[in-house]
């Protein structure tokens, strides 16, 4: 996040706490109001009634729920699958797939998030191949060419970072190696599966999206032939079950604490497992919050989780 220099407020007025989502008065709720989601400068009222307890809520702001189980067309092309929310920051699709991609993908827009949801299989990309899992986060930077092979059927979230990059966060006094190392992170590998997919040289596509738009370009070959790379740029992949959380049994932590992927106006959280708080005068479950410079989206992927 850019460093700014916000008009300097240290105010507090009536009844409140004088710790942030602990020790609230009797009988109130807490909201926030931030800037930057939960990076900037915070305010924090508290209510006699929930913030959220409207009986009404009219208009294109009211919170809506995608059943995304719903759509069950698979596509050959991670381009043909549907968009399920965009905007000028990011794209995200969710795309179902049951067989290995006739050709190959290429994101000029910006990076490409896979989130493997369900199912398995192998990723063959200019780098080498990777295999993956449900569960597995799969980096592709701009540019890459790649194709799935699935072995058995997939159900894959992708989120574009549009004209952006994804990066690790900041950790701080953390330290590193916290929440998960990154030598976690796998790259390719060019090994035997790989050079017999090299071997398939048959005429092949490449779906190219640029501003949106998709464009078709055919080899007579097969262009997954590189015999070798090294540099400081890859693919990789990370499963959250190598990710463990911070967790703080005197302070519930912002969802920022739970940042996996940074880009320049979005973070991807993974909210994973991690126990309550038990401090008595903890808040214990997310709290009410404006988050008026960030949309939120939450993906449900497994097991049990409230906001």
């Amino acid at each position: 996040m850019a460093t700014r220099n916000w008009i300097p407020v240290r105010g507090a007025q009536g009844t409140h706490s004088r710790q942030a989502h602990a020790d609230m008065p009797a009988g109130t709720f807490e909201r926030e109001i931030s800037k930057e989601g939960f990076f900037g400068p915070a305010a924090f009222l508290h209510h006699p009634r929930p913030p959220t307890g409207w009986t009404r809520f009219e208009g294109p702001l009211r919170p809506r729920a995608f059943d995304l189980s719903r759509l069950n067309e698979p596509q050959a092309s991670p381009w043909e699958a549907p968009v399920v929310l965009h905007n000028g920051a990011t794209e995200i699709r969710f795309w179902k797939l049951d067989q290995a991609m006739p050709g190959l993908a290429r994101n000029a827009d910006g990076d490409q998030l896979l989130f493997v949801h369900q199912g398995a299989g192998d990723l063959f990309c200019d780098y080498g191949r990777i295999a993956f899992d449900a569960g597995d986060y799969l980096y592709l930077p701009r540019g890459t060419m790649w194709r799935l092979a699935p072995t058995e059927p997939c159900a894959i979230l992708t989120i574009q970072a549009t004209n952006s990059h994804f990066t690790l966060p900041e950790k701080g006094l953390l330290g590193p190696h916290a929440i998960f190392d990154p030598a976690l992170l796998d790259t390719p590998v060019m090994d035997e599966a790989f050079r017999d997919h090299q071997a398939q040289d048959d005429e092949t596509s490449v779906a190219i999206k640029k501003r949106g738009q998709v464009s078709t370009v055919t080899y007579p070959y097969n262009p997954l032939d590189a015999v070798g790379w090294h540099g400081e740029l890859a693919p990789v992949r990370l499963n959250v079950r190598h990710i463990r959380p911070v967790a703080s049994h005197r302070y519930h932590l912002p969802p920022s604490a739970h940042t996996t992927f940074l880009a320049d106006r979005f973070v991807v959280c993974t909210f994973a497992p991690r126990p309550f708080e038990t401090d008595p005068g903890a808040l214990k479950v997310p709290f009410f919050h404006n988050n008026d410079d960030y949309d939120e989206v939450l993906f449900y992927h497994a097991g049990d989780f409230f906001s």
